[in-house]
């Protein structure tokens, strides 16, 4: 009786804390987000069995767009996580002082290639994603068109108006690709190489694996795209090949951060918590050829054998985050008038 009346009365007073206990009544927190949707539904799924107290509002779009619309939106943001978003765009946010360093629970097991060397870090990755090249078989063969299996083999000209890619602007995956030739070749080299596959490239889209979709449906004969993206098509079953260029791929991290905003939800840490969990990692193990805790020594089917290996090596995201602005602003003045939409 003595127990049950001081139970009473310490649930009164607040004084009983719960650990690890999670929400009882329904809380919502909003998350940006540039993964694939069918990704996003997959993910949510086992998020929602382990947090069914917690909604989740999700806005998504692509990378360049997200990071825009954060500038934008600053201090007055709904957003209260950002999940699964290129880091280098996440270093241009931290940069203006929009994150909010954080721990995640289990943050020291992600491999140091894939995480903020900060402690607690500003972001945490989840994956890496690389440059890749998918050619429709049946419209390569068709229009007798070259074998790809390099950078420099999309400046053949008999390509010429059979490559889309995506616009660096909107695009991570444009964006990856442009700073990975600068940082493999050197700007100079890279900006004379991009003026030739330009005379190649049909159109710039707005996504990233639109490149790829447009090229599997046939409308295309090669894209310009990410490697889950065009590794998706082939399991799917289109005729297409999934080249990653003989001479390196460029990357990025698929990357999480808490937003920087006056009250911080204890929910949007929770789905932090959760978003390195294993349980998260294996299920991005069946999608992604590199994740940020190895889970299986397995390798989805598509990609490169190492998928290690084959990135670019000196690939620095800090750089990359830096530079830019002035590196779009470059990239816009030369080709933007092939993006779609423009006249």
């Amino acid at each position: 009786m003595k127990k049950t009346a001081l139970l009473a009365l310490l649930l009164l007073t607040g004084i009983i804390v719960c650990t690890g206990c999670r929400p009882s009544s329904k809380q919502e927190i909003v998350v940006y987000t540039a993964l694939e949707s069918e990704l996003i539904d997959k993910y949510l799924k086992l998020f929602r069995k382990s947090y069914p107290g917690i909604g989740v509002k999700i806005v998504r779009d692509s990378t360049g767009i997200i990071t825009a619309k954060m500038m934008a939106e600053g201090t007055n943001t709904p957003a209260d996580v950002i999940w699964g978003t290129a880091a280098s765009s996440l270093l241009v946010l931290e940069g203006r002082g929009m994150l909010e360093p954080y721990a995640a629970k289990g943050a020291e097991k992600i491999l140091p290639l894939l995480k903020d060397s900060n402690s607690p870090p500003a972001w945490i990755g989840i994956a890496a994603w690389e440059s890749a090249i998918v050619v429709n078989t049946e419209e390569a063969r068709s229009k007798g068109l070259p074998e790809v299996s390099s950078y420099q083999d999309l400046l053949n000209p008999q390509l010429k108006g059979q490559i889309i890619m995506s616009n660096p602007n909107s695009s991570n995956a444009g964006f990856l690709f442009v700073s990975g030739l600068i940082q493999l070749m050197g700007e100079d080299k890279a900006f004379e190489y991009m003026d030739r596959l330009h005379e190649n490239v049909a159109m710039y889209l707005h996504s990233g694996s639109a490149s790829a979709k447009k090229t599997a449906a046939g409308e295309f004969a090669v894209g310009i795209s990410f490697g889950y993206a065009s590794v998706s098509q082939v399991r799917r079953g289109y005729p297409v090949k999934v080249v990653f260029p003989s001479e390196g791929s460029g990357w990025d991290v698929e990357a999480n951060a808490l937003v920087k905003k006056g009250q911080i939800k204890d929910e949007a840490k929770y789905f932090l918590d959760w978003a390195i969990s294993q349980e998260a990692m294996a299920a991005l193990a069946a999608d992604y050829a590199i994740t940020g805790i190895k889970t299986s020594d397995a390798i989805p089917y598509g990609y490169s054998a190492d998928p290690v290996s084959q990135l670019i090596q000196n690939n620095d995201l800090r750089w990359a985050a830096e530079n830019r602005d002035e590196i779009l602003r470059k990239w816009t003045n030369r080709y933007d008038g092939k993006t779609e939409g423009r006249r």
